[in-house]
Formats: structure tokens, sequence, C-alpha cells
């Protein structure tokens, strides 16, 4: 079954909180979780292999191993893909991160919020846009 959202995040303890928030916002959302860019790969091959196409990937820039950016440029040479929003999520604000990022394919790039209460919004504003505004063939 594919998930709704596919999150690549190293921090464990951030991917079990953003599980809560998006449950918080809908119930009905699905999340698969890979801690790195090489199982976040892994994984994205085996969706590709067995048609389970997610309609969001968030993505970590700062990863073990694998890069945010690198897992990016994969995504977007898998033409399974092609039509699924990625999103950079990160601590980073840095211009360049955000500029590049949006070279190489991310639909957008997201700062992550900070406290709960402040991810649960931004859970929600994702949520209305990419799955009740914005238009995909997915």
């Amino acid at each position: 079954m594919s998930p709704d959202i596919f999150y690549v995040e190293d921090d464990q303890d951030f991917a079990f909180i953003m599980q809560y928030a998006v449950r918080e916002v809908s119930e009905d959302l699905t999340v698969s979780i890979a801690e790195d860019g090489n199982s976040a790969l892994a994984t994205l091959q085996r969706f590709a292999e067995e048609k389970h196409r997610p309609k969001l990937i968030l993505l970590d820039l700062n990863l073990p191993g694998i890069s945010g950016l690198d897992v990016l440029k994969r995504i977007k040479e898998i033409p399974f893909f092609k039509y699924v929003p990625v999103i950079l999520f990160s601590t980073s604000d840095d211009l360049n991160d955000v500029r590049t990022s949006l070279e190489i394919g991310a639909n957008a790039f997201l700062t992550k919020p900070s406290g709960y209460h402040n991810l649960i919004i931004c859970m929600r504003s994702l949520y209305e846009f990419w799955f009740n505004q914005n238009r995909s063939i997915n």
C-alpha cells in the first residue's frame, strides 16, 4: 500500500513527533519513514517496483551518508516519481540550500518549525495545499 507521505528524517524523535502531528491533521493520512538517504532510495525503488506512489515526499536536507540533495537528485531521475511533489523539510534556512534545492527540482523548501503546536500548523498548511487545493496527476 502506498503511504500518503514518505518522510526521510534521521532524527528519530522528530520523526516520531511528526507522526503524531500528521495524525492530528488527519487520522486518515499514512506516513512511511526512512531514517537515511540509503534506506530512502531503497524504499523508493521498492515502491516503484510495486507501483506504490506516495502523494508527497518530505525530505530532510542533512542526512547521514547520502545527503538530502543527492536523494532529491535520484528521486528526480526515477520516472515513476516524476509528478510526486518533493518538499525539502530542514532546520536550515540558508538561501543557498533553498536555491540549490529548487534548482534540483524540489517543489518547495520549508524550515522545520519549532514546537509541536507550530509543527501542527505547518502540517495542516501542507495538507490543505498539497492534498486538497493542489491539482496533480498523481
